[in-house]
């Protein structure tokens, strides 16, 4: 079989028709030169393709590492990328008069942002995985953590559970908070999140959209910013919370001093740097600082300030000038007997407390005594409440506190169980342990003589948390454990780059890019390999270019390297049934030998065609595989073998065939007149071909009738003839759009609509007739109206009919009215005649008494039953006439 390049060449070669002259060698040499650019087009092709397949394979036994995510965006990745870009122009507005808190809102806002945009960012701490842009979420108000809904309704239903369920009597009747995972930020049990909102709450279910924030809505935040300052959030809905308010107010300075000036609302509060100046609540100094809000600073001086009783003098802090010395006031009081015994104090003494009417110790007896006499006791019983609250002290009215409670008494224990005689103010403790659960649920309580009031349990949690890596390190709790607080960190392969994770990711985080280059050994001959960045696993196929020297020419290898290549395994052992693993691998890493050498060297053809490029490995003699080409003795045809050797002739053309070409045998191939199909009869021949006398057979327009026309005639013939001589000169058949036959003669093309044949029109009364061109009748409307003559006919039938309607209705009134009278007799002879019979006079009934009434609207509904099918008889007659006429 010929290779590929010759294939070509034999199919440009076929491509060519008999009769056709060949192109000049230069030509010849471009379409070789194409030949070998498509033939190094297509094996760069083949390269590229067994390359893709190979990384393909290479990837599917090598790769470790899987991401949540659903989409990589390598370029948005780096803080310098596309994101980071957007990020710092959608809050560049906010950059500039801020203060401290406002920029921590501000960069607390850039991070949710961040987060929330880069695919995987946000992770859900309940099911440690990644938040997808198409699943519902819940965001918590205190935090801003975002978690699947899903799983936040499974926390807050297990949290209200478990917190009910410590006590049969609580289960099921009290509504308990459930708390945030995160910041533990409570939450009642009608607040647990039952559809799927956007950021800002105005739109449910929002769908998602691929330019816009996962999980929002689109639309203006519009919530007030905190703290409130009377304006609303101008970002499009957005997570976490909002940023400083970017709004223009006209505002002062903290003292009220400087005029008004624009300032951001979140940064309104503006030092104008100049002293205070408003005086202290010491009343003598005035405020030294600067320019600030709120009430001016305690004043921070020292001064000679007096005590309460003005006995001392001390240097004191001008904020607090009120104090007291240590000594007793010891004035007389308004008794003169008695000193005043308070410390240091301002104002009077006040009376002495023993003035007035006293009472004895037990409070039962009052007298009035001088302020240097005790009270004596009264000797009755003291009766005072003890300690224990039970029982009253037995001791006569005595001064001093009465005595501990002695008395014994039933004392029941602690938790119930068991009872013992005791004096009162002592306490019953038993030895028995409590087992009721404490309110972890895990533990019992093992507290002796417990009344029921378990204390929380002290013991530590220990469970598994979520990331599968730590146990809770709480005091026993109950409830979902608190989400694993450590971050781990994930790092390339070098360790030059890291990033933190939640704990419990690390096994599913892809680990990050790194800008680094790789460090690793070259796996080829090559000294070095091409740059590129760190990774892991090994490094990818070499691009290089082979540069060893091929067998057989000094050309050096052009092909990319092929020292590691993954190529399939054909030496595997079969397996007895899929229950066993095989033993190798299939794909493994090979050298493959060079490829032949493909170094154009310019060679001609047998013909001398063209010169051509051949691939050094096939460089020799070759037939082009294009036709020979070389005129024949007939002067009109070639050479219609493939290139092949011609032996040359001395003094001859080299465009004139030889005796290793064909002879020529086949007819006249000279082109005809424009119009005749028939071929030459003459063989093939140098001069010019007869006039053609053969007749034409074609249809007429109509496609009727068959004529027959010379072709000589019919193809010297122009447009306007030709129509003429396809005519049969008959009536064109075609039926026009109003049903007419055509009165042209057999045309081409379409019939002239415009139909000249008269049609008979009549007026709407039907009684006037006149005849109409057929096109005028279908394009108008209306053409013959009724005259004055129709109407008055018309007018005259309708009064015609009406007469007799009412004619016929009279004689049926007066019909029935004759059966109502004829009726009435013969009611009044019936009542005579019984009344001649009948001897007894009896008496007068019901239906003789009210007949005339009772028969009365019987007969009126008769009557109109009567008169409307009268009626509608009538009309159905004047119809049948008004049809007839």
């Amino acid at each position: 079989m010929d290779p590929v390049w010759r294939q070509q060449g034999r199919g440009r070669g076929q491509g060519q028709g008999r009769g056709q002259v060949t192109g000049n060698p230069s030509s010849g040499r471009a379409r070789g030169a194409v030949g070998s650019q498509v033939k190094a087009s297509s094996q760069s092709r083949f390269d590229e393709i067994q390359k893709s397949d190979r990384a393909a394979a290479q990837r599917l036994t090598t790769d470790t590492y899987s991401s949540s995510s659903e989409e990589e965006d390598d370029d948005d990745s780096e803080d310098g990328g596309k994101r980071g870009k957007i990020l710092q122009s959608a809050l560049s507005p906010y950059a500039s008069h801020t203060g401290d808190t406002d920029g921590r809102l501000l960069e607390q806002t850039r991070h949710y942002l961040h987060e929330v945009c880069q695919s995987g960012g946000v992770t859900c701490l309940i099911c440690i995985a990644s938040v997808r842009r198409t699943q519902p979420v819940w965001s918590c108000v205190g935090c801003y953590c975002i978690f699947h809904i899903t799983c936040i309704q499974k926390w807050a239903k297990d949290s209200i559970f478990l917190v009910s369920s410590v006590t049969d009597e609580d289960f099921g009747k009290k509504d308990h908070p459930w708390p945030c995972p995160k910041c533990r930020h409570e939450y009642s049990p009608h607040q647990t999140p039952t559809r799927y909102y956007c950021y800002c709450g105005k739109e449910a279910e929002p769908a998602p959209d691929p330019w816009l924030l996962p999980h929002s809505c689109g639309q203006v935040c519009g919530r007030e910013f905190k703290p409130s300052c009377g304006h609303r959030c101008l970002l499009l809905c957005h997570p976490g919370p909002c940023p400083p308010c970017p709004q223009m107010v006209s505002v002062s300075c903290l003292c009220g001093k400087s005029s008004r000036v624009p300032r951001r609302c979140s940064a309104k509060a503006w030092s104008c740097t100049k002293i205070c100046g408003r005086k202290l609540p010491c009343r003598t100094h005035t405020c030294a600082n600067t320019c600030h809000a709120g009430e001016c600073a305690a004043c921070p001086r020292v001064s000679l300030q007096a005590c309460a009783c003005g006995r001392q003098r001390a240097e004191r802090p001008c904020a607090s000038p009120e104090w007291h010395c240590d000594q007793v006031c010891g004035r007389s009081l308004s008794c003169g007997n008695h000193t005043c015994e308070r410390v240091c104090h301002a104002g009077v003494c006040g009376e002495c407390p023993r003035a007035g009417n006293r009472s004895c110790s037990c409070g039962k007896t009052k007298s009035v005594l001088p302020c240097t006499v005790d009270v004596p006791t009264c000797g009755d019983t003291c009766g005072k409440n003890l300690d224990c609250g039970l029982h009253t002290c037995s001791m006569r009215c005595h001064r001093g506190a009465c005595e501990t409670c002695r008395q014994e008494v039933e004392k029941t224990c602690r938790c119930g169980r068991y009872s013992k005689l005791l004096p009162c103010h002592k306490e019953y403790l038993c030895e028995s342990k409590c087992n009721k659960t404490r309110a972890c649920s895990r533990h019992q309580c093992k507290r002796k003589c417990c009344p029921g009031n378990c204390p929380p349990c002290d013991m530590n949690c220990g469970r598994m948390l979520g990331c599968r890596n730590h146990k809770c390190p709480s005091v026993c709790h109950q409830g979902s454990c608190y989400p694993c607080p450590e971050m781990v960190k994930v790092g390339c392969e070098c360790g030059s780059t890291v990033i933190s994770v939640p704990c419990g990711r690390e096994r599913s985080t892809k680990p990050p890019r790194c800008k680094e280059l790789c460090k690793k050994p070259p796996s080829c001959h090559h000294a070095s390999q091409e740059k590129h960045r760190c990774h892991f696993g090994p490094c990818p196929p070499c691009k290089q270019p082979c540069q060893l020297t091929l067998a057989g020419c000094v050309h050096l290898c052009p092909a990319p390297c092929h020292d590691q290549v993954l190529v399939k395994a054909t030496d595997r052992a079969n397996l007895a049934g899929p229950w066993e693993q095989p033993s190798t691998p299939a794909f493994v890493r090979t050298a493959l030998p060079c490829p032949p050498c493909l170094v154009p060297i310019p060679t001609a053809c047998l013909g001398e065609h063209e010169v051509s490029p051949v691939p050094c490995h096939a460089r020799g003699p070759f037939s082009c595989g294009r036709l020979c080409g070389r005129t024949l003795s007939c002067g009109n045809h070639k050479c219609s073998l493939e290139c092949h050797h011609v032996t040359p002739t001395p003094n001859s053309d080299k465009t004139m065939a030889g005796q290793e070409c064909v002879r020529c045998e086949e007819g006249c191939v000279k082109p005809r007149p424009a119009g005749c199909a028939h071929p030459c009869v003459l063989p093939c021949h140098r001069s010019a071909c007869p006039p053609c006398r053969l007749m034409l057979r074609q249809r007429c327009h109509c496609k009727i009738s068959s004529l027959y026309i010379e072709c000589l005639k019919f193809t010297s013939a122009d447009e306007q003839d030709k129509q003429l001589l396809m005519s049969c000169q008959n009536q064109c058949p075609k039926q026009l759009l109003c049903g007419h036959r055509c009165k042209l003669l057999c045309h081409a093309g379409d019939c002239d609509q415009n139909c000249g044949q008269k049609v008979k029109i009549r007026c709407p009364c039907k009684r006037i007739k006149k005849d109409f061109p057929c096109s005028r009748v279908q394009s108008q409307d209306g053409l013959l109206e009724c005259d004055e003559t129709c109407q008055t006919l018309q007018k005259k039938h309708a009064e015609a009919c009406a007469a007799e309607e009412r004619a016929l209705l009279e004689g049926e009134m007066r019909k029935q009215q004759a059966e109502l009278e004829a009726f009435e007799k013969r009611q009044k002879g019936r009542r005579k005649k019984n009344r001649k019979v009948t001897e007894v006079e009896m008496e007068e009934g019901v239906w003789h008494r009210y007949k005339l009434r009772l028969l009365l609207p019987f007969c009126v509904v008769l009557l109109a039953v009567a008169a409307f099918y009268l009626l509608k008889l009538t009309n159905e007659v004047t119809d049948s006439e008004s049809a007839g006429h």
